[in-house]
């Protein structure tokens, strides 16, 4: 599971690229100063793609912008809406994807749950997102030293139970701890990794998704947030 990293708040490249694991996005990315006044709708995955790695660009730099946050896009954004990318992240109070993809109103569809643990509402709302709202570009974003991974990968190694609801979190998370059981390096890095991994592939075979992503209309990636350097990565 190579690395490399991209991607700081408001002011992808090529899918090509992205097939690559551990390619640079940050290098590879134009340096945005600032974006169009008016950028439109997005017409394919590698422009949705692009935007998000822009904007990541500008949040690790500190330039980010007030884009798409004005009364005026407000307004337009009453009756109807059309974000370019679904976000499936954390609940991570530090890691807000309209902050690091630097984005603003309508911009990015946006569902979180702790470690990225996917229920029937989830699947649902990403669902929705592809059917109603024809977004061709669904991430998955995992995080360095998410709580929730290791607290599944103790609950796991202990062979406990969590309490609550939360042991429902812990079994969603068990997959990828079960993954790298037995690889050497760090381990929570290599479970949030793996994590990502899981469920980029779940999604992939999920309904209307599966369909969406074999005709070509949507793309699925996995991507890793480094909470020091606000960094964006692609790792599945």
């Amino acid at each position: 599971m190579s690395t490399t990293k991209i991607f700081s708040r408001r002011d992808f490249l090529k899918t090509s690229g992205f097939a690559a694991a551990g390619l640079a996005l940050a290098g590879c990315a134009p340096a945005v100063a600032q974006p169009p006044s008016d950028e439109g709708p997005v017409s394919n995955a590698d422009e949705a793609l692009k935007r998000l790695v822009d904007g990541n660009k500008r949040y690790v730099a500190n330039k980010s912008i007030v884009l798409n946050e004005s009364e005026s896009r407000r307004a337009a954004l009453a009756n109807v809406q059309n974000p370019f990318a679904t976000i499936f992240s954390c609940v991570d109070s530090r890691v807000p994807p309209e902050l690091i993809f630097d984005r603003g109103l309508g911009d990015l569809f946006v569902i979180r749950t702790a470690g990225q643990v996917i229920d029937n509402a989830v699947l649902g709302s990403l669902q929705y997102g592809v059917a109603e709202l024809k977004i061709p570009v669904l991430m998955v974003l995992g995080h360095e030293r998410c709580g929730a991974v290791k607290a599944s990968i103790e609950t796991v190694e202990k062979n406990a139970t969590a309490p609550a609801e939360i042991n429902w979190l812990v079994d969603g998370i068990r997959p990828a701890v079960e993954k790298v059981h037995g690889q050497t390096g760090d381990v929570l890095d290599l479970t949030v990794r793996a994590n990502v991994e899981v469920v980029v592939e779940r999604l992939k075979t999920s309904a209307i998704l599966a369909d969406a992503f074999k005709k070509g209309d949507l793309k699925i990636v996995g991507a890793h947030y480094d909470l020091d350097t606000g960094l964006v990565e692609m790792i599945a």
